[in-house]
């Protein structure tokens, strides 16, 4: 078979802080699904973040609430390895445990936001991200990438035309998908609970009883 009849089962994975996770990002992560034509997108609470101070609120918080938000969802999911791995969470060390686990019969894809993008030569070996997936940025209004220096150039020579290119290899590729703008915010979350202000709408139901429950963000 050729290279380019080759098609690949794409699998995402979704970083984040999620502290805690909300509509936006699971609205985001289905509509990724749909168009991108993922079996599975995985959520992946972020347990020592690298580039920002660490939430208040546990990983084990954070985790067990993406869980209740997916739940019954079957095209999401909740990867909990983060939390299991000690010291800071780079995602490179994600990656390439998800790429020994798939094997080179899937197409890894992983999610960000422009605003990771454009700090991403700050990130623990950024250059080798597409050894082992493709890249999927989710473009919003009022963001946009860089369009000089050595990011920019990095973008521009992985760039894919669309998410079909993503099954016709395992990794490699940079695919900018422009998503449904949906302005919700933890950190706005989290000021409303701090406030004794109500949440009620912005994240699933579910969520909300727990942090209700743990006495979270009060």
């Amino acid at each position: 078979m050729s290279p380019a009849t080759v098609r690949l089962t794409p699998v995402g994975v979704f970083g984040g802080t999620f502290n805690p996770v909300h509509y936006g990002h699971l609205r985001s992560a289905l509509e990724l699904v749909q168009r991108l034509h993922l079996e599975q997108l995985r959520l992946m609470p972020c347990a020592v973040p690298p580039h920002r101070e660490v939430p208040g609120c546990s990983a084990e918080h954070r985790a067990a609430m993406v869980e209740l938000a997916v739940a019954g969802e079957a095209s999401l999911a909740c990867d909990t390895r983060e939390l299991r791995r000690p010291g800071p969470s780079y995602t490179i060390d994600s990656l390439v445990e998800l790429r020994g686990e798939l094997g080179e019969g899937y197409s890894l894809c992983l999610v960000m936001g422009c605003d990771a993008v454009l700090q991403i030569a700050d990130w623990h070996r950024w250059r080798e991200l597409l050894d082992w997936a493709h890249i999927v940025v989710i473009a919003r209004p009022g963001w946009q990438l860089p369009d000089s220096g050595e990011v920019a150039q990095w973008l521009q020579a992985h760039r894919l035309a669309g998410g079909e290119a993503l099954r016709q290899r395992p990794a490699g590729g940079i695919v900018v998908e422009q998503l449904r703008p949906l302005a919700i915010s933890s950190t706005e979350i989290r000021e409303h609970l701090a406030r004794g202000h109500s949440v009620r709408y912005l994240l699933p139901e579910p969520v909300l009883e727990y942090i209700q429950q743990h006495s979270l963000y009060q």
